[in-house]
């Protein structure tokens, strides 16, 4: 019998009772400081975005800080605290949470709440990311373009309030299975860099056959472009369907209608990804689709020279054809002024197979290793979702 089972059997045998959150703690919420506030040194500070891209359950450190007098001014969470955020794009966003454990208060940001209780804040943070606490948000959320939760809703969810010998020993088996599956998907992460990093070196040396071949041509002498064809949509006057809606780098929604029907070589136009090249700039799309104004269109004569286009543009340097430091931009008169590589026809069908075998093994290997990740991820949870369920005492 583990640990945690003699304890339940020793203190909570009759059941775990359930306690909203406003009964059993405080909430506190932030005041606003905008990105531009964040120092290297002064008072420390927690953003609402950092919780999403930079902490896991705790922090003993934080990343920004404000200027003294600014932070005078707005709220703190004490050591022990947990730092909730209160609003996300999604349900599962709401909730993100850091159990605050540095040595002296740290200001929170608005959009983040602090909760103070007599709680393990770990048992706490872990919580917060289950699907029984989600499940509970959904019944409170409002919904705009973004969701969020107020204090008073938050205040009425209700957690499982084991005696705190439980919360520690819970929260002691959750670190390790927390440890053991960041060192997991950081081995399948480098797995999955690894092979894209092969693909990328075996893709250059297929197209460095064509580097340098003569004639050179620029996309307007072997293509159209459809750029005046584009339309874009806000968010909210979109209608729901099955059309793919394409932007800067793929698809980022489903529509109800098209405004395109072909085979269409779509290029970004602007953001971060022209210079960070962390995923294709270049992608095929076909059949009906909806483009917005943040990617090129591009229709050529046949599939081989779209795919060759494509797999050129997405090996080579264009960082003489980018404009802007902070929005980065490839406009069309830039985008006509790239010289592209142009052998016989038949050399490249020839590289364009090659190409498509290399891309067949990759995807192949892509899949498994994400298939792999996200099962991992699933098993995780389903543990951590199981460690933090209890029968309820009789009330």
């Amino acid at each position: 019998m583990s640990d945690l089972d003699v304890l339940l059997r020793e203190l909570a045998s009759p059941g775990v009772r359930r306690e909203a959150f406003g009964d059993i703690g405080s909430i506190i919420r932030g005041r606003r400081f905008v990105r531009d506030d964040l120092r290297d040194s002064g008072i420390p500070c927690i953003h609402y975005g950092e919780v999403y891209t930079s902490y896991g359950i705790s922090a003993t450190k934080t990343l920004s800080y404000l200027d003294p007098d600014l932070a005078a001014k707005l709220r703190v969470a004490h050591p022990g605290d947990v730092v909730i955020v209160s609003a996300g794009e999604t349900v599962e966003d709401i909730g993100k949470a850091v159990a605050w454990l540095g040595e002296e208060d740290v200001v929170i940001h608005d959009a983040c709440y602090a909760f103070r209780s007599n709680l393990d804040p770990k048992y706490v943070s872990y919580f917060l990311r289950t699907d029984d606490f989600h499940a509970q948000v959904r019944r409170y959320i409002t919904s705009s373009k973004i969701s969020a939760i107020s204090p008073q809703h938050l205040a009425k969810v209700r957690i499982p309030v084991p005696p705190i010998e439980v919360q520690r020993e819970i929260v002691r088996i959750l670190d390790h299975l927390t440890e053991l599956q960041t060192e997991l998907e950081a081995e399948l992460e480098a797995e999955l860099s690894a092979r894209r990093r092969q693909h990328s070196h075996y893709r250059d040396l297929l197209l460095g056959q064509a580097e340098g071949f003569s004639p050179q041509v620029y996309l307007p002498e072997v293509s159209t472009n459809f750029d005046g064809r584009r339309r874009p949509v806000k968010k909210a006057a979109r209608t729901p369907g099955e059309i793919p809606y394409y932007g800067a780098s793929g698809v980022v929604d489903h529509v109800s209608d098209f405004i395109l029907d072909g085979e269409f070589l779509l290029v970004s136009e602007d953001g971060a990804n022209l210079r960070a090249r962390s995923t294709p700039i270049a992608f095929s799309a076909s059949g009906k689709i909806w483009v917005n104004n943040h990617a090129h269109v591009l229709a050529f004569a046949n599939d081989v020279d779209r795919r060759f286009t494509e797999a050129y543009l997405n090996s080579v340097d264009l960082s003489p054809f980018i404009s802007g430091a902070s929005q980065p931009k490839l406009n069309k008169a830039n985008l006509n002024k790239i010289p592209i590589p142009w052998p016989a026809s038949d050399q490249r069908e020839s590289i364009v197979m090659r190409l498509g075998k290399l891309d067949s093994a990759m995807n192949g290997l892509s899949i498994e290793l994400i298939a792999e990740l996200k099962s991992r991820r699933q098993q995780y949870e389903y543990y951590r979702d199981r460690l933090l369920t209890f029968p309820e005492a009789a009330a």
